[in-house]
């Protein structure tokens, strides 16, 4: 069996990976410019911190180790600052957010890297749809053992980071009703999920990893999607639930959030084997309504999501006193009280002007400048417009006005209707 080696890291440092959209600033679609906005920054000293994604209308950010989330906010906001400035010389707009409201996958172009080339024949058309963007969080560990049991540990706040980051309620022009859809592009690949729960140390880790390659069902352990798994090389572990945010600023407090929870398990009890029992069910909890949808505790306890979030923000505090981020816990908390995330911000911004386009840009002005104050400008009436009612229609006007009747129906969540089915469900 072939040993994977670990580089060790020291606790509690972190880092942070954002994936960006490019926006045309004329149609606010996707824009294919990756390669120009790379070519801009070529000569910058961030230039080896920002990196294609698999189609050329994504865009990476990389932050280097920091020890406190303040200087990868500082650091962070220098990037998005320096990015921003080589979009408005190449002519395109930057934008946060899991997934692009209304963009075609068929119209997306691959990267052209021997990776992505290879990912874009293996998987066909799910490597266009793969356009969807994420924030990876990595947590520094010491070996390969403490990599692992730290895996367990953040396995059961899986949901938590799933509905604190959600910023992905649209898809393909119409309201998904999830807060976060990008995560269903995810689990399209074979080998997305978690990590199996008999894999309790490294020694397993490399015998699982040593199995999938002799039956090809891995060539490496890039090959993995899991929600949380170990980089090795890094020395780290990769939580990679999370939609990018709108805003730096509201990435850097899930990466406070992320490292005073890696405090918190690593003194706690390694979580026991019923943790793994409501796993998907509390994925899909999280992923649908967000900070709304029901938890099932390791314990068996079936609570709000919200409400458990909440305990856990509290029992989180003396823990963020000493590393200095009870103000960035206290962000997250105050979010949780109100009951938004991103995902919920954005709906009520479509609600003022009911066109995606306008979304889409307010979404780009967040990015460069904040959320607070930013909201929606009114509609341009020559524009065309593109609903989240909206399907792809035929050329059967009778056909069109079915779907329109149906798809009008379920757009938008807070319906009586929807509500009282979303109440049934928990």
């Amino acid at each position: 069996m072939e040993q994977i080696p670990f580089t060790s890291s020291a606790p509690n440092t972190l880092g942070i990976e954002l994936e960006l959209q490019l926006i045309h600033p004329g149609t606010f679609d996707l824009a294919a410019a990756s390669d120009e906005l790379l070519a801009q920054l070529a000569n910058h000293p961030i230039a080896d911190r920002v990196k294609p994604e698999i189609t050329r209308s994504m865009i990476e950010l990389n932050s280097s180790v920091h020890e406190h989330p303040m200087g990868l906010q500082a650091e962070m906001r220098e990037m998005r600052d320096v990015l921003c400035e080589a979009a408005d010389a190449v002519g395109v707009l930057v934008s946060g957010g899991g997934a692009h409201p209304f963009m075609r996958w068929q119209d997306r172009a691959i990267h052209d890297s021997p990776r992505f080339q290879y990912l874009a024949e293996m998987y066909g058309y799910l490597a266009r749809q793969f356009t969807v963007f994420g924030q990876h969080i990595h947590l520094g560990v010491s070996s390969g053992d403490e990599a692992i049991r730290m895996v367990h540990g953040l396995s059961p706040y899986v949901p938590h980071f799933i509905a604190l980051s959600a910023s992905s309620p649209y898809c393909e022009g119409v309201d998904t009703l999830y807060s976060c859809c990008r995560l269903n592009a995810v689990n399209s690949f074979p080998l997305s999920g978690h990590m199996p729960a008999d894999v309790a140390d490294w020694y397993r880790f490399e015998a699982h990893i040593s199995q999938l390659r002799s039956t090809g069902l891995a060539e490496s352990i890039k090959d993995l999607y899991w929600d949380i798994r170990p980089k090795p090389e890094f020395g780290t572990v990769e939580i990679r639930v999370c939609d990018t945010p709108l805003t730096v600023e509201r990435a850097c407090q899930l990466a406070a959030f992320a490292q005073a929870l890696a405090v918190l398990v690593s003194r706690d009890p390694a979580p026991g084997d019923k943790a793994w029992l409501a796993y998907r069910s509390n994925h899909f909890q999280a992923c649908r309504f967000g900070l709304h949808g029901s938890y099932v505790t390791p314990d068996g306890e079936r609570v709000r999501l919200q409400d458990h979030a909440r305990a856990l923000l509290e029992r989180l505090m003396p823990i963020a006193g000493e590393l200095g981020t009870t103000d960035m816990l206290v962000a997250l908390r105050d979010e949780i009280q109100r009951g938004g995330n991103d995902a919920r911000w954005m709906r009520g911004q479509f609600n003022r002007a009911r066109e995606l386009p306008l979304l889409v840009e307010t979404l780009t002005r967040a990015w460069r400048n904040g959320r607070e104050g930013v909201q929606v400008v009114d509609p341009v009436p020559a524009r065309r417009r593109i609903r989240a009612t909206s399907e792809p229609l035929t050329d059967n006007p009778l056909v069109n006005d079915a779907l329109a009747h149906d798809v009008q129906a379920l757009a938008t969540p807070e319906v009586a209707g929807t509500r009282n089915w979303q109440n049934r469900l928990h």
